[in-house]
């Protein structure tokens, strides 16, 4: 009787960390994925009204010219995680082409050249933020809310965060 439950246990605490085990592997591939798909999901470049990436930013003022969706925080518009350990990349405006030019904005580097903001999300916050790594001046939009020009972070932005207020 005393093997049976020894057996037992072993048996549950092995059965334990081969779900443990399972658990981190699925979760692994989907915070990689989420880190990476500010520079390569479809989304980003999708059309703003319906990207599933919430947050927008804009070349030109008026949220004009060129735009990229963001749908994950990013520490370093210059510095996106590429998914190769080691790896970044700059995160840069679509390049959308109008009747005789491609947009303003098309192709270029986002840091330091976004000019307005629109947050689609209906829960969380967006911060722009003057300097990488969420940090110095910032312009803020509530659930829903666009900035036609942002005021303290106006072609001199580093960095986006969701917030929850």
């Amino acid at each position: 009787m005393l093997t049976a439950t020894g057996s037992w246990r072993a048996r549950t605490g092995i059965a334990a960390a081969m779900g443990l085990a399972a658990a981190a592997l699925l979760v692994t591939p989907a915070s990689a994925a989420n880190e990476t798909d500010n520079l390569y999901s479809p989304q980003a470049c999708e059309d703003p009204s319906i990207s599933r990436f919430k947050f927008h930013i804009y070349y030109s003022a008026g949220m004009n010219g060129s735009y990229r969706n963001i749908g994950y925080s990013i520490y370093d518009f210059n510095d996106a995680p590429d998914g190769v350990v080691g790896a970044h990349s700059a995160l840069t405006f679509c390049v959308k082409n109008g009747a005789s030019a491609p947009w303003p904005g098309s192709g270029l580097k986002v840091k330091n050249k976004g000019a307005a903001g629109e947050n689609d999300h209906y829960k969380y916050w967006a911060r722009v933020y003057y300097h990488s790594g969420y940090k110095g001046a910032q312009d803020v939009m509530a659930p829903g809310q666009s900035i036609a020009y942002f005021r303290n972070v106006y072609k001199n932005n580093a960095s986006f965060k969701w917030t929850g207020k």
